[in-house]
This record gives C-alpha cells, structure tokens and sequence, in this order.
C-alpha cells in the first residue's frame, strides 16, 4: 500500500519524506488556504515546489464544477508537472471531465467517492485513483471500512485498474485497517502517520536497553 500524505505544508511533506516511506501528496484547496497560500499564481508554485520535493504523485484539485470549467482548470494543472494527478469531484459533469481527461492522457483523482456505485462511474471514466472518505463515512453513521472491502472485491472482480485510495483518514489505525482491507493508497496526516511509530513496550523496552547500557558502559 502506497503513503500520501493529506496536506499543503511543507514541513509536513519534508518531514514525511525523510522517513524514506511516502509516494506522494494530496492537496485541496482548503489545505492550501490553511497555509495562507492563495491565488492562481502562488497556488501554480506552491504545486511546483511539491512536485519538486516528492518523487510521486501530486493530486490537485479543480475549483470548477462545470464540464468545461473543469477541463480548463485541470489542463492547467497538468501542465504544471508530469506527477500532477487532477483531482475532480464526484458528479455528473466531473465524471464527464474524467472521462474527456482519460482520453488526452491527463491522470485523474475522483475525490468526494461516498458509494460502491459512485466509484463504479469513475473507474468506468478511466480515474487514476478514487478517493472514498471513510472518516466522513464513519461520522455520517455508517461503516467507512466496510466500503475499501466492497471496493476491492469489485475492482478485482471487474478488473478496473483503477486505485483505491483511502482518504479522510483520522487516526494511525484507520492506515492498518485500510492495508487489511487491500486499499492501494492511503492518504493521510502527518500525525497518523507518526502515529504508527508508537507503541508504549517500544517505550518501554527501549529505556530498559538504555538503562542496561549505561551499567556496561
């Protein structure tokens, strides 16, 4: 399972690269503003500096929600990196886009995945990569695991090579689950992540090891 790392911070991004363990980004533009990154221009090189950082895919996501709005913004996009995936929301006029994106060689994220049925049409369209929400799912009263299980027998059923890849993920045992259940990406922030460092026998073993090796040293 491929490590993306869910946000538009650059330490963050440098500080998940170092671990030698991520495959690349995801960014919207609500993490874009959080760090105060705004307008086209300072979007565009924010998304090149990422794309210099990380050797993997960096989606980027379209504003529009119009056909051609879409495509529009999206071309853009592309053409800022050959690792920019575009990242489009799931509805009518955007699974139109994935599919015209499919056809021109652009990559796709289908973000805002809630539904099997939802992330049948994108993967139908030729997205790259679907992203269901599980965290959203999970608050919303329903099971969002339940869905990476539903999605991978379909896929390998169906044969789609489109890739899975969990979002909306809220703390590191949402990243185990996800690898049980076969997703192929998980996206996720840097506290989950690090998160799967921790274990308090790891603590504890490692201070014995310590404490032995003061007495021999």
């Amino acid at each position: 399972m491929k490590f993306f790392i869910d946000t538009a911070n650059l330490a963050q991004i440098k500080e998940a690269n170092d671990l030698g363990i991520l495959d690349g980004v995801t960014t919207n533009p609500t993490l874009m503003a959080k760090e105060g990154i705004k307008g086209i221009e300072a979007v565009t090189n924010h998304y090149k500096t990422i794309c210099e950082m990380v050797d993997g895919d960096i989606s980027a996501e379209v504003v529009s929600t119009d056909f051609d709005g879409i495509v529009a913004e999206g071309k853009k996009l592309a053409a800022i990196h050959p690792n920019i995936v575009v990242k489009v929301p799931m509805i009518k006029e955007g699974v139109k886009a994935i599919k015209w994106f499919t056809d021109n060689g652009i990559r796709t994220n289908c973000t805002l995945i809630f539904s099997a049925g939802q992330a049948i049409l994108a993967a139908k369209a030729g997205a790259a990569y679907v992203s269901p929400f599980i965290g959203r799912i999970d608050d919303s009263g329903w099971d969002g695991m339940e869905l990476i299980h539903q999605l991978r027998q379909i896929f390998t059923i169906q044969g789609y090579k489109t890739e899975i890849l969990a979002a909306s993920i809220r703390y590191p045992n949402h990243i185990i689950k996800c690898a049980e259940a076969g997703a192929d990406v998980c996206t996720c922030p840097l506290d989950s992540i690090l998160g799967l460092l921790k274990h308090p026998l790891t603590d504890i073993g490692l201070a014995k090891f310590l404490e032995d090796a003061k007495k021999f040293a």
